[in-house]
């Protein structure tokens, strides 16, 4: 028996060290990140984005290349009605404040009031924030918020104030261990790190954000959005599927009314090449011509079926985003302007067009040249100024690349570094989360 017992011992500290050693590694790693095990070791992801008049939140773990979720950020709730004494009123609020639903439920019922809490990327309403958030961490996400360390997205121009009440729901509501707020823009530059255009990771850049509803062009220098350079075109995803629903109104091509919007929409993921690119390749005339004339028969085909798109390009529409960008970079400070010019990401679904990086990149490129030798006729030949590099880069996560980014920076060890604690909030309140630092560059 006392053998048996002398065995046993150094069996289980075996067999507690590897115990101790896996569940490093995996806590580390973010190896079953969907349960509340590994406490302290992963982070859930919250994000709202604009979409035309709506706003989606996408939600998930850290790890993941994309969203488990995407809702609308939108709350149903029973509004009571003003009759009967005071005490019958107080309880019929108290069932209410219990009986809501969000996102696509949300919408789905029509017999209650629908809101908003988020307008424009900033949260208007706390009272109802507070309430979408209880259901995405418990419904959606199945999490204990004590067990996790939270990522939250901002748009560029957010209060501190708002940090502040963030911190509080977060903190106090449901007592989270660790918060880190990240600014939108500085996350899409880090998911263009997977670009092999891109040589070294760098934080400083041009962020292009393009989604459904709107089209944002940000200057970021090291990981801080230069904010009174922020421009917007207010054209984006939404009215390219509008305007190809008009053209097939007036083609009269025969799609049902009630169809005519999804039509549009697989027509422009499908079928909607960005624009025509006079690409000189350097191949044989027999190759060249081949890939001309085919590429010529597939413009004509597209330019019958949808006429010629060129929303973002094309002055008689609008402002072309060549020169919104450019235009943005010469309002940023003279030290930035070089890095900002080579570093122009691309972020948000309506990005996706083909072509629509190369043609941005070579109309941008004219505009720079451009500039350079009205200043050499200038000065009369005198001053050479010196070439400006103009880089566009696309990778394959532009349509998540905020999540991607943020997803890939949280991965780090780096991350719990940053995150502001429960400690901190205890001792110095919330106007800790008033400032972020930026972190992962050197990750």
């Amino acid at each position: 028996m006392e053998t048996n017992s002398q065995c046993f011992v150094p069996f289980a500290g075996f067999l507690f060290f590897c115990w101790t050693i896996l569940t490093k590694f995996t806590a580390s790693h973010g190896i079953f990140g969907y349960g509340s095990f590994w406490k302290g070791k992963i982070c859930i992801f919250l994000l709202s984005v604009e979409c035309g008049l709506a706003q989606y939140t996408k939600l998930g773990y850290a790890g993941n290349t994309e969203p488990q979720f995407i809702i609308p950020s939108c709350i149903a709730i029973r509004e009571s009605a003003k009759v009967g004494d005071q005490a019958q009123r107080r309880v019929m609020k108290g069932v209410d404040d219990l009986d809501f639903f969000i996102g696509d439920e949300a919408i789905d019922k029509p017999t209650y009031a629908t809101k908003w809490p988020i307008r424009h990327g900033i949260v208007e309403d706390w009272d109802l924030m507070e309430r979408f958030m209880e259901q995405v961490i418990f419904k959606y996400l199945r999490a204990e918020p004590e067990d996790h360390y939270f990522l939250m997205t901002e748009p560029p121009l957010n209060t501190p104030e708002n940090r502040e009440y963030l911190a509080e729901i977060m903190f106090e509501s449901f007592n989270i261990p660790g918060l880190y707020i990240a600014v939108q823009a500085v996350l899409a530059l880090a998911a263009s790190w997977t670009s092999r255009q891109v040589g070294e990771r760098t934080l400083t850049g041009i962020v292009i954000d393009s989604g459904d509803g709107v089209t944002h062009v940000i200057p970021v220098a090291e990981g801080y959005v230069i904010g009174s350079c922020i421009k917007h075109i207010p054209i984006a995803g939404r009215d390219i599927t509008y305007f190809i629903q008009q053209l097939l109104r007036e083609r009269e091509v025969g799609i049902p009314p009630e169809q005519s919007l999804e039509t549009a929409k697989a027509i422009k993921q499908v079928a909607c090449v960005h624009l025509k690119m006079q690409v000189v390749t350097q191949t044989s005339a027999g190759v060249s011509n081949q890939m001309q004339r085919k590429e010529k028969e597939e413009e004509n085909r597209h330019a019958r079926l949808l006429g010629r798109v060129e929303y973002f390009a094309n002055p008689d529409f609008m402002e072309s985003i060549s020169d919104v960008v450019d235009e943005v970079i010469q309002n940023c400070p003279i030290d930035v302007r070089r890095p900002l010019y080579k570093n122009v990401v691309l972020s948000g679904g309506s990005t996706m067009f083909r072509d629509f990086g190369r043609r941005l990149q070579r109309d941008l490129k004219r505009v720079v040249d451009a500039r350079l030798r009205l200043s050499e006729e200038l000065s009369g030949g005198r001053i050479k100024p010196k070439p400006v590099e103009v880089q566009v880069i696309t990778h394959h996560m532009q349509r998540y690349a905020v999540w991607f980014g943020g997803s890939m920076l949280a991965s780090t060890p780096e991350f719990f570094q940053v995150c502001h604690t429960k400690k901190d909030y205890e001792e110095y309140g919330p106007s800790i989360c008033r400032h972020n630092p930026v972190f992962g560059v050197m990750s």
